[in-house]
Order: structure tokens, then C-alpha cells, then sequence
């Protein structure tokens, strides 16, 4: 199954309420969330800076598709 950007922000949206998120915060909320593994992989391609909303994501990660 393949991960969409609505899977991941069902993991990680919290992630974001105290401000930006880091790629160590969103994995720690997506284990967190008993994500799946894949969904763990893809948080891991992420760079190592803070991003200040959800939205800015996805620019690292376009090639996620949005849903099924």
C-alpha cells in the first residue's frame, strides 16, 4: 500500500500545535501513532530542519500523492 500525504498528516498533525516541527519530532509523532513502517521511511527522506507548518512538507516530499 502506498503512503499518501493524507496518511502521513493523519500521523503528524500534532506534531505542528507547539510550533515548528523538526524531522526527530515528526518521526517520535508518527511512532507515536503506531504509523506503519513505510510511513516512518518517508518522514526519514526528510532533510533535518524545522518546518513551520504541514504544508511546507511537501515540497520535500512531492512526489507523495495526496490520497488513494
Amino acid at each position: 500500500m502506498t503512503v499518501t500525504r493524507t496518511e502521513l498528516a493523519d500521523h503528524i498533525e500534532a506534531a505542528f500545535t507547539a510550533g515548528p516541527a523538526t524531522r526527530d519530532r515528526l518521526l517520535a509523532f508518527a511512532a507515536g501513532s503506531h504509523a506503519r513502517p513505510e510511513v516512518i521511511e518517508v518522514i526519514k527522506t526528510l532533510p533535518e530542519r524545522p518546518y513551520p507548518a504541514m504544508r511546507d512538507m511537501w515540497t520535500d516530499l512531492g512526489h507523495i500523492p495526496i490520497g488513494d
